[in-house]
């Protein structure tokens, strides 16, 4: 038979103990869900990690300094795409552009991808801008299918204005495709 040697104090103390490690665990899991929307809302405000904005205009205007954006796609294995990206393009920093990636459909099924993008230098992801992109929204082809995806976007002026950036002359957008789950 066990004797319980433990004072009252001590017993306060333990009790103490264990509902603060109880907490500390509940608040650890809470991070653990939490921390994948607060890191995509921190790239998405920051440009972290090469991660664009989207805007719906360009309100700053031009300037003179030109800026090639090049661009590039890459498709999972399990997705059976061909996607061919756009061509790149030299302008002047502030114009808003349209290009157009081209995906065909190589499988006799139906199938449903999704794009994820990033920019590089990383640097640039907070003044790439997307107006409209095919990467907003899932895109399924039919068997055999050929479609044009395009992707309207501007850099934003203060670019310039960032003295770690002064020699950028290129910025490459980058997609990569993958099959969209239906199980999952």
């Amino acid at each position: 038979m066990a004797i319980d040697t433990l004072t009252p104090p001590q017993r306060n103390n333990n009790r103490r103990l264990a509902f603060w490690l109880g907490l500390l665990v509940v608040f650890m899991v809470g991070a653990a869900y939490a921390a994948v929307p607060i890191y995509a809302l921190f790239c998405k405000v920051t440009g972290f990690g090469g991660t664009t904005q989207v805007a719906s205009s360009n309100p700053k205007g031009l300037i003179d300094r030109q800026i090639t954006v090049r661009f590039d796609s890459n498709v999972d294995s399990s997705l059976p795409w061909t996607v061919v990206p756009a061509k790149p393009v030299t302008d002047k920093i502030g114009n808003v552009e349209t290009v157009v990636f081209t995906a065909h459909n190589l499988s006799n099924k139906t199938v449903t991808g999704q794009a994820i993008f990033n920019v590089t230098p990383e640097a640039t992801g907070i003044y790439f801008n997307k107006i409209e992109c095919f990467c907003f929204t899932q895109q399924t082809l039919k068997p055999g299918e050929t479609v044009d995806m395009p992707v309207t976007f501007f850099v934003d002026p203060d670019l310039a204005k960032n003295g770690d950036l002064k020699t950028v002359r290129d910025i490459t957008l980058s997609y990569t495709f993958y099959a969209e789950n239906k199980g999952s």
